[in-house]
């Protein structure tokens, strides 16, 4: 079975609603995660990591780094998506703090990431990683915010989360691009990710897209999220001449690395 059409049964609402019983949705995820497991190698790689070669070493040797960068990608991938799955779970389950009129939006959101968070496991399982435990986070940052005592704060966050979401699969691009299915469907998710951050933010009345390296209305703690978006110059082209600095600066996102990431996402763990 294809990945991507994995990915889209995940990201399913029905496979995700009441329409199937908990037993039968626990048993189509199980399922599921055994499909991908073997969609998400690609073709040979058993082969490849058993098959000696000249020279008294493997295949799977020669290549290690190689299949290490690819993994502790995806097990970075997995940390965000945990952050923003055990985020929305909790955003929903705290009883009114999301008016009637969000809850629909926060809901999809939350179907989507923890599709994303089913998916990593098995892409990780199937490339034989075990996928790191989920942390214990503390969404307060020690203290420093409310999210569910606060809406305002809860989208805050939430789109201090996307966005950094967004940037964070774009700087992990060229560490998966040895598996083409992954790959294809982390860009996949990178997509959607992107929707969230664009519907979050017009949420709270910024615009769907970031000018410089202005978050919009965000506290200062927020700022590493946006550093570096205020780069104009692309391959050599000064996007900022054609169009002005903000619009060109926010006709490119720019790619967040993975230390960046692990450290705002360690702010949030406990």
């Amino acid at each position: 079975m294809n990945i991507l059409k994995i990915l889209d049964k995940l990201s399913d609402d029905k496979f995700f609603t009441a329409e199937a019983s908990r037993l039968d949705t626990i048993t189509n995820i199980t399922n599921f995660g055994k499909k991908a497991a073997v969609a998400a190698i690609p073709l040979g790689l058993g082969a490849l990591m058993t098959t000696p070669v000249k020279g008294g070493t493997t295949k799977a040797e020669s290549s290690f780094a190689f299949k290490s960068t690819l993994t502790d990608a995806l097990q970075l991938a997995l940390v965000l998506e945990y952050l923003e799955d055990e985020y929305y779970r909790m955003g929903l389950g705290t009883s009114g703090l999301i008016p009637n009129a969000d809850r629909t939006v926060f809901m999809q959101i939350s179907k989507h990431e923890t599709a994303h968070v089913a998916f990593l496991k098995s892409a990780l399982t199937s490339l034989g990683q075990t996928p790191g435990a989920k942390p214990t986070f503390d969404f307060t940052a020690k203290g420093n915010f409310s999210p569910f005592t606060d809406y305002n704060q809860f989208l805050i966050l939430a789109q201090a989360f996307e966005d950094t979401g967004v940037r964070a699969y774009k700087g992990q691009a060229g560490n998966v691009m040895s598996n083409k299915d992954v790959l294809t469907a982390a860009l996949q998710i990178h997509s959607v990710e992107a929707r969230h951050a664009s519907q979050v933010r017009r949420m709270r009345a910024n615009k769907g897209w970031i000018e410089l390296a202005n978050g919009g209305n965000m506290p200062s703690a927020t700022n590493p999220v946006y550093a570096g978006e205020q780069n104009t110059n692309q391959a050599g082209f000064n996007t900022a001449t054609a169009f002005g600095a903000e619009a060109g600066s926010a006709s490119y996102d720019e790619p967040m690395s993975g230390s960046d990431a692990q450290t705002i996402a360690s702010l949030f763990i406990a």
